[in-house]
């Protein structure tokens, strides 16, 4: 029993662990005429409030710099609200030592809504404890059933959509682009970490990094 007991237990903690999980899609586009790897990579969320931006930067430069990568969060010396020229983003991101600047933008909500149907349960009276059941397993016993009724109710689900672009500082070029969806986001900071994880991977898969990739 206490096996089992323990089993229930840690399998609830993987279901937590697993449902604390935003679903990622990503779709990518790896230019072709460009061969530049990158190793030093400046984080830039452009968005409207800086309570999403400053997270979101940290989270993702947390990741990648566990990586091995250097990163660092646009924030820390670029000023938000502040219109630059070409010439003077260019020397900023010298002077940050940054070698690929990625770009991620907010595009768009998408809503929608699912009827979840009732579903009638009917749990036995031996369901709630060991005298119970004895009393419905003997002869000329019979146990009652409790009747539980659930669902009859909506479910919202949102889809955050992003654009996430990789240039390279030397030229400018663009390297790498993606579209990506985040299913129910719920703490920014937890969702931007398995963000960078996505787009880590798919860099490694299309040898955007100049070093051999951690695993």
């Amino acid at each position: 029993m206490k096996n089992s007991l323990l089993s229930v237990t840690a399998l609830f903690a993987l279901l937590l662990i697993l449902g604390g999980c935003s679903p990622i899609t990503l779709t990518s586009w790896t230019n072709p005429k460009e061969n530049i790897q990158v190793s030093r990579i400046a984080v830039w969320g452009m968005f409207d409030k800086l309570e999403y931006q400053k997270p979101f930067e940290q989270a993702m430069c947390n990741y990648l710099n566990s990586k091995g990568l250097k990163s660092m969060e646009a924030l820390s010396f670029i000023a938000p609200g502040t219109k630059y020229a070409l010439a003077q983003l260019e020397s900023k991101f010298d002077s940050a030592g940054a070698d690929g600047i990625l770009i991620v933008n907010y595009k768009n909500t998408d809503k929608s809504q699912n009827y979840v149907p009732p579903t009638t349960m009917v749990y036995p009276d031996f369901y709630y404890n060991y005298y119970n059941y004895y009393s419905w397993g003997y002869p000329y016993y019979g146990g009652g059933a409790d009747v539980v009724t659930t669902g009859g109710y909506w479910v919202t689900t949102s889809v955050v959509n992003l654009t996430a672009n990789l240039y390279a500082n030397s030229d400018n070029a663009l390297l790498w682009t993606a579209d990506i969806s985040v299913q129910d986001p719920t703490y920014i900071d937890q969702v931007s970490f398995e963000l960078a994880g996505t787009i880590y991977a798919d860099w490694v898969k299309n040898a955007l990094l100049k070093f051999p990739p951690k695993k």
